[in-house]
């Protein structure tokens, strides 16, 4: 189990920790139109997953911005960012932001994402700040947990994953 940190102070994960080589789960999240996503919706294609706490923080609206900019150079790939902010948030969120290459989607309702790959956050129910690829097979080959939530992922690390995944 990732060991993961707010501002120093250690969490509790919960959830199914998935490793690199594994299937990736399946999960049901909202889109901003309230519609069911899930991993099949976008079969054949490769994942770049970005989880955050919420949106509308510093942090997590720059890893949404930086995912969204490299989104618009690879191609074939589906660029999400889940987090437990209402569908109604993200909505407003993008559309003042200008993001146009990622999917917000919002685990808000049953944590299906979070549990199904373990960055949920026991003491806030939130999601750890985190990067899952997932190639066109549905196999995981690349998982960042950031230690410290408020800190940045490793976002070279993550496209570079994505690339090689392709």
């Amino acid at each position: 189990m990732a060991n993961v940190t707010f501002q120093g102070n250690p969490l509790t994960l919960v959830g199914t920790q998935v490793k690199v080589g594994e299937k990736a789960p399946d999960f049901t999240v909202l889109a901003n139109d309230l519609s069911p996503v899930t991993l099949a919706d976008s079969k054949g294609q490769v994942r770049l997953i970005s989880v955050v706490p919420s949106i509308d923080t510093g942090v997590c609206d720059m890893q949404t911005r930086k995912f969204n900019e490299a989104a618009s150079k690879l191609d074939g790939t589906k660029v999400y960012t889940v987090s437990v902010d209402l569908p109604f948030a993200q909505a407003r969120w993008c559309g003042a932001a200008g993001i146009e290459n990622v999917q917000t989607v919002s685990d808000h309702r049953d944590l299906s994402f979070g549990n199904a790959y373990g960055v949920t956050i026991e003491e806030l129910r939130l999601l750890a700040r985190a990067v899952f690829v997932v190639d066109s097979s549905d196999t995981i080959t690349y998982i960042e947990i950031v230690p410290e939530v408020t800190d940045h992922p490793n976002y070279d690390a993550a496209i570079e994953a994505v690339k090689a995944a392709k």
